[in-house]
């Protein structure tokens, strides 16, 4: 499939998408002891705590990223507290709520009904107070773990053909998902109505 092939993402969309009908006809409750971690835990690394003072820039999100060419013509790298606040406001914990089948942890991104089945990382050069890695970022402790020491952008190069902005970024956010998180709740939709079909 190429990306050209819209009529897969279609069948994929139809054939996941809720309706009266498809709620009344296919009940589905949620076995909450068998309810995935809302967190990926690394418990043999050691964290790096990141700041959680983390002050506004004073430069709107939109137009941060619209800037078509930076305003400063100064070469700046991010430091650890740049990056605390970027992996903060993209997939931090910004409140939580108690109800009697536990703790909703609502995250900076809204994602798969409050399951957030996306995991960052990051790869970066060496930073003021990081070394070069491949690290996991854990909103539950707003934390960094080291999961590769050294420089890895070269792979992610590699990934993307050499693009030089991949090549030569600090610091790249890699969203991965894990995806028993979304399918505990919503299922595989598509599969189960094609045996049914069957």
């Amino acid at each position: 499939m190429n990306n050209h092939d819209v009529a897969a993402t279609w069948k994929y969309h139809n054939g996941t998408k809720h309706s009266p009908w498809s709620i009344r006809n296919n009940a589905h409750f949620l076995d909450w002891a068998n309810r995935p971690p809302p967190f990926k835990i690394y418990p043999s690394i050691e964290p790096l705590r990141l700041s959680r003072d983390l002050p506004q820039t004073g430069v709107a999100g939109l137009s941060a990223i619209s800037e078509s060419v930076p305003s400063s013509s100064t070469n700046s790298l991010p430091d650890l507290k740049d990056l605390a606040r970027l992996l903060y406001f993209s997939a931090g914990i910004t409140k939580q709520r108690e109800h009697p089948g536990g703790v909703v942890y609502f995250r900076a991104a809204a994602c798969t009904g409050a399951l957030y089945e996306i995991e960052l990382y990051v790869v970066t050069s060496a930073l003021t107070g990081l070394d070069a890695g491949v690290y996991h970022f854990n909103p539950a402790d707003v934390a960094l773990r080291l999961l590769r020491k050294g420089d890895f952008r070269g792979n992610l190069a590699q990934a993307t053909a050499m693009e030089p902005a991949v090549a030569q970024a600090p610091a790249t956010i890699i969203c991965t998902g894990t995806y028993w998180r979304n399918a505990w709740k919503y299922r595989n939709e598509v599969l189960e109505r094609q045996d049914r079909e069957i």
